[in-house]
């Protein structure tokens, strides 16, 4: 073979070996419904990360609905997870034994933050639910609060579709801006994953600097 066909055999097969963009959405979005599902449940996926570096490859492919499903996978995924979680609260609340998931939830919940997170509820209602899943680490203060108080499942849930859009929209802003200032989207997605890591340590540096 001539160096022209094999260099030209080489490009093939390197073009080839890069899945499009189909594929790419194909394992994509299952991917990202799921893990932010998973972190909604267990706060062990940093799910603002995944969403903001979604945004960002969603920002340069071709397709030009790719930002919209992005928001959509992550919205629904963020709710159908508070949703569950939400549910297992309150099969743990009926229990005479409790339940580990409320356990956990509690455990998540320091007494502090709890107490805080009552008060607030009391006085604001849902847009202390809409708020807290804006602000690092106090999404499970007030779903604590809002099982105490005994919100039903349903009330719950139109508290926290505004609340799971708006967080959504907020770090696909992020994602956005940091694809938009890059050539190649994995320079975007290392700086919206900075970005995301220094918004959810800031409140606790606060804490300790206070």
């Amino acid at each position: 073979m001539s160096r022209p066909a094999s260099a030209l055999a080489l490009a093939a097969a390197s073009t080839s070996a890069v899945p499009p963009e189909s594929t790419q959405q194909a394992i994509g979005y299952p991917s990202l419904f799921l893990l932010v599902l998973i972190g909604a449940l267990v706060p062990v996926v940093p799910t603002g990360a995944l969403v903001s570096s979604a945004a960002v490859v969603a920002f340069h492919q071709t397709a030009p609905f790719s930002p919209a499903l992005v928001f959509m996978t992550a919205s629904l995924a963020a709710f159908a997870g508070d949703g569950a979680l939400y549910w297992l609260g309150r099969r743990g609340m009926r229990s005479r034994s409790g339940s580990r998931w409320l356990e956990a939830i509690r455990s998540r919940a320091p007494e502090e933050r709890a107490a805080g997170a009552r008060e607030k509820l009391a006085e604001h209602g849902v847009a202390v639910l809409v708020l807290s899943r804006l602000v690092p680490a106090g999404r499970v203060p007030v779903m604590l609060a809002c099982l105490m108080a005994d919100w039903p499942l349903r009330r719950f849930a139109r508290g926290n579709l505004p609340a799971c859009l708006a967080w959504a929209a907020t770090y696909q802003v992020i994602g956005v801006l940091g694809g938009s200032l890059f050539r190649e989207p994995w320079e975007g997605v290392v700086l919206a994953v900075a970005l995301t890591v220094v918004i959810s340590v800031m409140p606790s540096l606060v804490r300790r600097f206070r």
